[in-house]
């Protein structure tokens, strides 16, 4: 097993069970669903993917701050995901929504650790959607600001 998933030829063949509490639920159309109709990950199985890490300012903190996680889009890929939107939704029942072209075109990732460390849920975590707000003056803006998603626990794909 590579990734929290089976690879055969760079193909998602299938999503493993997650051993641990379940951190993050995708549904929607998914194409490799691990409970029911949706594709779970507890936090072993995101930290199996591949981790991007970057530094960057955001509105939330006085200074940069560094995050670790797996691209959005390899998230929505170790799923099977493919859809129009995605709605992101927060433990606290805070819901955004996110064109899935953002997942393709942005390095957006599911921030699990924040300077290196675990967040726990009164510190944003443990999952939260950012955005290199640094690396573009596009993103830079509310609207990305408003797609970054803390405390998230869900993720439904709209076709």
């Amino acid at each position: 097993m590579a990734c929290g998933i089976l690879l055969a030829a760079g193909q998602a063949l299938a999503l493993e069970a997650p051993a641990d509490p379940v951190v993050l639920t995708i549904s929607g159309p998914v194409t490799q669903a691990n409970k029911g109709q949706d594709a779970v990950f507890d936090m072993k199985m995101l930290a199996k993917l591949p981790q991007k890490t970057f530094s960057t300012r955001t509105p939330w903190y006085p200074e940069a701050m560094s995050f670790t996680g797996p691209l959005l889009r390899d998230v929505l890929a170790a799923a099977g995901a493919r859809g129009s939107k995605i709605v992101a939704s927060a433990l606290n029942d805070y819901k955004t929504e996110i064109p899935f072209d953002d997942a393709l075109r942005q390095d957006a990732i599911v921030a699990r650790l924040m300077n290196d460390q675990p967040m726990p849920v009164r510190g944003k975590g443990p999952l939260f959607i950012v955005y290199p707000y640094d690396s573009k003056s596009e993103l830079r803006s509310e609207i990305y600001y408003n797609r970054s998603a803390w405390q998230l626990k869900a993720l439904t794909v709209i076709p």
